[in-house]
């Protein structure tokens, strides 16, 4: 990296990715994640609170055209989920838009006083626009 050059950086609460390396953490360790999957994060990051459609995703992530009866999308959102869920199970960050697509919209629950995020104690806040930041 060239002196001076700051690599990007998209936040959100304690997910801290950096496209150019291929690199997502949660509170400073790594989430394992493969190409795809981050490409998809990367893509959704960028575009907060927006609903993104699930023939756009593909064409950015996969670069050609999405045959409508193609899953791919939602398979891999779903082991996305599925690791952010492990790496930062107070937090949810991708919400589906049935019929329409996904959208990235962080919001931290409150834990419940047995501790489960789960719990229907849980409250979820949604992230205020400072906190999320590119």
């Amino acid at each position: 990296m060239a002196r001076g050059h700051k690599e990007e950086e998209l936040r959100a609460g304690p997910l801290r990715v950096f496209p150019a390396g291929y690199t997502a953490r949660a509170h400073g360790s790594v989430i394992p994640l493969t190409p795809r999957e981050f490409e998809l994060l990367v893509e959704l990051m960028r575009r907060p609170d927006e609903v993104l459609a699930r023939t756009w995703l593909y064409e950015q992530c996969w670069r050609h055209e999405m045959d409508p009866a193609d899953r791919a999308v939602d398979v891999y959102v779903r082991k996305l989920r599925a690791k952010l869920d492990n790496a930062l199970p107070e937090w949810t960050f991708i919400h589906t838009h049935y019929r329409l697509g996904y959208r990235f919209s962080p919001q931290q629950h409150a834990l419940a006083e047995d501790g489960d995020p789960d719990s229907d104690a849980a409250v979820a806040t949604p992230l205020a626009d400072a906190e999320l930041r590119v």
